[in-house]
């Protein structure tokens, strides 16, 4: 395992801040841009450095506060930011300020500060782009409301995947949907 790690990190090494894995996926896969690529390569890394240099956070944090910075219109996946939380230690730009259970806080060292300020000029284009997303986006899309969105389908999926909905279950299902989409009129 340990081997795999320097293997890892000699691959990002050599690629220096371009590195495909860290750009967070679509953005645009929601009719943002028609499937263009919010981060382009080494993007992401600028971004969370950027923030960890703000204060330390959690992985989970750099999540949820990009997620807010887009008004709800991207967030980075568990499967870019772990991954880049670790080369970004590895690399020694952040260091594992304390860890309580699963939770990991990071820290920016000296070398991130430096290959931040190296960046600056880009953190700062990649932060007003992210405002203007979230300027033009954010009304329409209300996290907490993208949120419960998504709880009312999820809960509604499987409940339909348990199958056996009798004629009155599906008839409270309907009048439980129907009773929400008359509150929302009515605000």
């Amino acid at each position: 395992m340990h081997g795999h790690r320097h293997r890892h990190h000699d691959r990002h090494a050599r690629r220096g801040w371009g590195d495909h894995e860290e750009r967070g996926g679509r953005w645009g896969h929601r009719g943002h841009g028609g499937g263009r690529r919010f981060f382009e390569q080494g993007d992401l890394r600028v971004v969370i450095l950027a923030l960890i240099a703000e204060r330390p956070r959690h992985g989970y944090e750099l999540i949820k506060d990009i997620e807010e910075r887009f008004g709800g219109a991207y967030a980075p996946s568990p499967g870019v930011v772990y991954p880049l939380l670790t080369m970004l230690e590895e690399l020694g730009q952040v260091s594992l300020e304390s860890s309580d259970g699963g939770k990991k806080l990071y820290a920016i060292t000296d070398d991130g500060r430096a290959a931040l300020a190296e960046r600056k000029a880009d953190a700062d284009g990649l932060f007003a782009r992210m405002d203007a997303v979230r300027e033009r986006f954010g009304a329409a899309r209300s996290p907490q409301i993208q949120r419960a969105t998504e709880n009312l389908r999820l809960a509604l999926r499987l409940r339909l995947e348990r199958g056996n909905i009798t004629e009155d279950a599906a008839q409270q299902i309907a009048a439980a949907i129907d009773a929400c989409a008359q509150a929302i009129e009515r605000t």
